[in-house]
């Protein structure tokens, strides 16, 4: 059988194109975006991520008016973000071994049915707690699944040369969807209303879904000639890899970062953002309260272009410590911010901040990798940068629910901003860049 990359297909399914380069050599900018295929993939991601986004923009929503419960709104990033502690690595061995365009279509089915199941509760209005519980632990799982079987997809589109690239683009498709999620979600819930509007945001991720059935790639075509058994990673696996890289200052940094950064605060905030809304006057369905939850993910998208343009933001450790560092700062702020406009501004840049140093502390970790330990200590950083982000609901929701929301985000902030500091600290006597 021939290789599927020397197999002409006909349609919009091309072979990679050769990234032209600038003058002098230079790669030009947004090099995955000259593979035809990747521009689908990019495209029809962004959608199913939008979709993803309008569901939490409207079920959110619906739960706060229902409930009124900053504990539940905490429950609901507990329960969104413990399936990638717990899973993110077995999933990540089923992208190994199964066709990845299959897991991503289950992802994105699961997706469907868990926004049409909040609409028909909500339309019905029988929806209860527990309900609420068991969608969001579903929705979860198909974040996790998707995520290994996405990656695989794209190396197998762009090959490793401008893999940097489509991961960079990639991470800004997500932020992309997460952008419009709360436009298109407002319109849906302005239009039709909150449970009608679910079931219309259950068509969007339709277009991924007829790609993937279409495309010729299945994520191990470019692993062919090299691949390797894949093998279980657990507990004990992450503590023998930290012991081999204990000597390489810069490593355990950026996996501390990405932990610590996820443990105190992740995003939270989002879940509780009817709250903060709420007490900015901005509590009305429509504009004002997307504009909120849309001002993160328009300055994740900035950064995302940052990092993808031409020098600029090149990833360097300490450079990733300031940034979060920053972040830690404007998240502080608009905890404490005293009316609308700050609020937006603040959380604008926490976007841009929070997209910088993530993806800086995911390339430093990728690039200073020894090559043996490369892929455990790519699975561990993501479980640590995924994963923990489960507590954070507990550090800024549950504990919201005792002391207020903009008291409990305001501290972790805090914590976050003394292990940062710690960090920086840590890393100038090693020289570390």
């Amino acid at each position: 059988m021939r290789n599927l990359e020397e197999t002409a297909v006909k349609g919009p399914f091309n072979r990679p194109e050769k990234t032209p380069t600038a003058s002098g050599g230079k790669p030009v900018a947004f090099a995955a975006l000259h593979h035809h295929d990747f521009r689908w993939y990019f495209m029809t991601s962004m959608l199913a991520m939008m979709a993803d986004n309008i569901e939490h923009v409207i079920s959110y929503w619906v739960i706060f008016q229902a409930f009124h419960s900053p504990i539940l709104g905490g429950f609901a990033v507990l329960s969104h973000w413990t399936p990638f502690l717990l899973f993110s690595v077995y999933f990540g061995a089923l992208a190994d071994r199964f066709d990845c365009r299959r897991l991503i279509q289950i992802a994105q089915l699961m997706y469907m049915g868990v926004s049409l199941a909040w609409g028909l509760l909500f339309l019905t209005n029988t929806i209860q707690i527990w309900h609420a519980v068991v969608l969001l632990v579903v929705h979860g799982m198909a974040g996790v699944l998707w995520g290994p079987g996405g990656q695989l997809i794209i190396h197998d589109i762009v090959g490793s040369e401008h893999l940097q690239s489509a991961v960079r683009l990639s991470a800004t498709s997500r932020q992309l969807g997460i952008l419009l999620g709360p436009a298109v979600g407002g319109a849906l819930m302005l239009l039709f209303g909150p449970p009608v509007g679910l079931l219309v945001n259950a068509l969007i991720y339709l277009p991924l879904i007829v790609w993937l059935q279409m495309a010729p790639y299945t994520g191990h075509a470019r692993r062919a000639a090299a691949s390797v058994k894949a093998r279980s990673f657990g507990w004990r696996d992450a503590r023998e890899v930290l012991r081999e890289v204990s000597g390489n200052h810069a490593i355990i940094s950026m996996v501390v970062l990405g932990g610590t950064s996820a443990l105190f605060v992740g995003n939270a905030f989002q879940a509780q953002m009817p709250e903060y809304a709420h007490d900015l006057g901005a509590d009305k369905e429509g504009f004002a309260y997307s504009a909120l939850l849309a001002a993160n993910a328009a300055g994740a998208v900035i950064g995302g272009l940052l990092l993808e343009g031409r020098g600029l933001l090149q990833p360097r450790v300490r450079t990733a410590i300031v940034c979060c560092i920053l972040w830690c700062l404007v998240i502080g702020g608009f905890a404490a911010a005293p009316n609308y406009p700050v609020a937006l501004t603040l959380l604008f840049l926490a976007g841009v901040f929070n997209l910088a140093f993530n993806s800086m502390a995911q390339t430093l970790v990728q690039l200073l990798a020894p090559s043996h330990l490369r892929g455990r200590l790519i699975g561990l950083f993501s479980m640590s940068n995924n994963g923990l982000r489960a507590f954070s609901g507990l550090t800024v929701g549950v504990l919201g629910g005792f002391i207020g929301v903009h008291w409990s985000l305001g501290l972790s902030a805090a914590a976050l901003l003394a292990v940062t500091i710690a960090l920086f600290a840590f890393m100038v006597p090693t020289g570390g860049e």
